[in-house]
């Protein structure tokens, strides 16, 4: 019996990203039909699939809420992956918040609530007093509406400020994070685990220059990245594997492996790994750089059915 198969993407590429096609290849030599959807299309009938993957919707960010209400649809007709409590849990970072709680290491942050109503200087209060630091807002992706400062530079430090006071005054919660800057030498590294089992690393290298720039991203979804293999240390992967195994205490109706998850893990200062992201909705999974992980991502899609 052929089922289908919906992988869920955005209308500025309605294909996919090209990094998804050989999964597209994979599950259609096994049998499956697969067709690329759009999130928002409304003409379409989610009912019609017996099991949808989020992947390269990668414009939920501009509609959060729409896309909390898209998870829950799909929900009440099919099968999603990986499931609407976790992509509603993941969409706003300050589920970093949990992961600090539970003991999980994470990026130095100071939180700003757009409901304080802060001043220039209450903001100014609030960042660092030296070194780099990093805004971004807490629902945000791709690096979008994310900047880099230097705190002890006058002027770096005031492009800071307009950049919270912005973001805040349009309602958006913004963190503050310290930049670690042994991420200029080593970059980033993301472990990909498909069904709670570790499948490859990947090393990212640093984004992040300077000031947001308020007309840098018009039109585009994401920052290119610079991704090659790597091989994650020891350390590296005993915070992944804590991760993982805190997930299901973390996130309503998780009792076991999610399909997919992502852990982008920084150096902190002294070279110890802390989460810079938990991707949970729709993470590269980087087949160009592990083609043998799409066969497995393939296994994982086919026991969900």
């Amino acid at each position: 019996m052929t089922t289908t198969i919906g992988l869920a993407t955005c209308a500025a590429l309605p294909d996919l990203d090209p990094d998804d096609h050989p999964l597209v290849e994979e599950l259609s030599r096994r049998g499956h039909d697969v067709r690329p959807v759009v999130w928002n299309d409304p003409t379409v009938t989610w009912s019609d699939f017996d099991l949808v993957v989020v992947r390269s919707t990668w414009d939920y960010t501009e509609h959060p809420r729409d896309f909390r209400w898209w998870a829950e649809r799909v929900t009440s007709g099919s099968k999603l992956l990986n499931p609407a409590s976790v992509i509603s849990w993941n969409i706003d970072k300050q589920y970093q918040r949990a992961l600090d709680t539970a003991g999980l290491p994470i990026v130095p942050t100071i939180w700003l609530d757009p409901e304080r109503n802060f001043n220039a200087r209450a903001i100014h209060t609030r960042f660092p007093a030296f070194g780099d630091f990093v805004i971004k807002p807490t629902v945000s992706a791709g690096a979008r509406d994310t900047g880099r400062y230097a705190a002890g530079v006058t002027n770096s430090r005031a492009q800071g400020i307009m950049h919270a006071k912005r973001l805040l005054d349009s309602g958006r919660h913004v963190m503050v994070q310290r930049y670690l800057r042994q991420v200029d030498e080593v970059g980033e590294t993301a472990l990909v685990y498909l069904d709670g089992e570790l499948s490859h690393a990947v090393r990212k290298e640093p984004l992040l220059t300077g000031p947001y720039e308020q007309d840098e991203m018009a039109g585009v979804l994401y920052k290119e990245e610079v991704m090659t293999p790597r091989e994650a240390s020891a350390a590296e992967l005993e915070v992944g594997r804590r991760v993982i195994e805190a997930l299901p205490g973390l996130i309503r109706g998780v009792d076991g492996p999610l399909a997919y998850t992502r852990v982008d893990l920084v150096p902190d200062d002294d070279g110890n790994p802390v989460v810079l992201e938990l991707e949970l909705i729709e993470p590269s999974l980087f087949f160009a750089q592990a083609p043998q992980a799409v066969t497995r991502f393939a296994d994982v899609v086919e026991s969900r059915l």
